[in-house]
């Protein structure tokens, strides 16, 4: 993992464009209330309550320098090694150090010294806040469009995520396609971000304050639907929109009929192939989502109900980490559960992937979900339950 570096640009990075980016953020823009519009400021869904007392936590000096447009903290994150897209002052990798855990790590990049500055004078306060007896957050200096240059691997990450950025990119393809290399394969790009009713007009484009502003950059959501094809993304899985009110009566004026969202969503890496639909049962093993699980707009799985899938999402939930938190089933058939899926704990989660193929159900032959409870000698210990043949088995 990359520490705390700096990348230094060429050609495509020291565009005017970045320049002028770097003097919004960095010294134009000195706390929230300095932006010009409400781009910056719409949040695309209400925050649950276990993210929100994880920003208590977060330094109010880091949430002053705060700029973004939705919520970018995904769920299932445990142990997790999760990148930031544009990460500022830190706000969003604070809040996730602690969702991670002291085995996960949150790397955040940003192309802006000032905000950097801010986001690393405070680790050693937030790791003592969190009772880390090491940090488990590092900043890098550099470029969105540039990951592997500033040092961060290719297939290093479970989570890409970034919160009203990728629109202040020249070249978004270019980021998709950076992120999709430094993701794991089953990994996941997570971002908020602003969107459009169409093509922009070069006036709007080429304009300072309104690019700054995160509108001048949106993308028409049609484009960011091939440039994701083009990357080798699965389609992208829209989680929550709202709309931007712009709230400045001179931009308004230049902006004319275009309408912009302030949009969430998941992109994931996962290998090619024909999509083969099946059943699955959510165990209710996401923390914060213990009795449902809403995976994007169109799909929510209630804990303990037989759903049936199209290929697609199937080849989503099997290759990503959600895997352990789901019960996978022919398509077809009864809708009677087979094996029920008690919570995994947190702790042996990691488990599941290596040894689930060892514990088969007597009746039907096929794998079930494992629960592992931890014992006084710390060995894991996995049990299934049939309700079909209320037979456990433990080993």
């Amino acid at each position: 993992m990359a520490q705390d570096r700096s990348c230094c640009g060429n050609g495509l990075f020291d565009s005017c464009l970045h320049l002028d980016v770097k003097d919004y953020y960095g010294k134009i823009l000195r706390k929230t209330s300095d932006l010009k519009t409400n781009a910056c400021k719409t949040p695309a869904q209400p925050t649950p309550a276990f993210i929100r007392d994880a920003l208590m936590k977060v330094h109010p000096d880091v949430c002053a320098r705060y700029y973004g447009c939705g919520l970018v903290v995904p769920l299932c994150v445990e142990g997790c090694r999760i990148l930031d897209l544009g990460s500022g002052s830190g706000r969003d990798c604070y809040v996730l150090s602690q969702l991670v855990g002291e085995d996960g790590h949150v790397t955040g990049i940003d192309m802006t010294e000032i905000q950097l500055e801010v986001a690393r004078n405070y680790v050693d306060y937030h790791m003592n806040v969190f009772g880390y007896k090491k940090p488990n957050v590092s900043f890098v200096q550099g470029y969105m469009e540039a990951l592997t240059e500033a040092g961060l691997e290719k297939n290093s990450f479970d989570i890409v995520i970034s919160n009203c950025v990728v629109n202040l990119s020249p070249d978004k393809k270019l980021v998709l396609a950076e992120a999709y290399s430094v993701l794991k394969e089953g990994g996941e790009l997570y971002f908020s971000d602003i969107y459009c009713s169409g093509q922009l007009t070069e006036e709007i484009r080429n304009h300072k304050v309104m690019w700054g502003e995160c509108l001048g950059g949106a993308l028409w959501w049609k484009d960011l639907l091939r440039l994701a094809d083009e990357v080798g993304f699965s389609v992208p899985r829209l989680l929550t929109a709202s709309i931007v009110s712009v709230g400045n009566e001179e931009l308004q004026h230049i902006l004319g009929d275009f309408k912009f969202v302030s949009a969430t969503y998941r992109l994931f890496k996962v290998p090619k192939g024909p999509p083969e639909a099946c059943r699955v049962v959510y165990n209710g093993g996401v923390t914060g989502a213990e009795d449902r699980l809403r995976f994007d707009c169109r799909n929510t799985f209630k804990a303990n109900e037989v759903v049936e899938v199209d290929g697609e999402l199937a080849n989503i939930l099997k290759c990503s980490r959600f895997a352990p938190d789901f019960n996978f089933q022919p398509p077809g058939g009864s809708t009677e559960l087979c094996c029920v899926n008690p919570k995994v704990s947190v702790r042996f989660k990691f488990l599941v992937k290596k040894m689930c193929s060892l514990f088969i159900c007597p009746t039907h032959q096929r794998s079930v979900c494992l629960w592992y409870q931890l014992e006084e000698s710390d060995t894991p210990r996995a049990t299934h339950v049939c309700t079909r043949t209320h037979a456990g088995h433990s080993h």
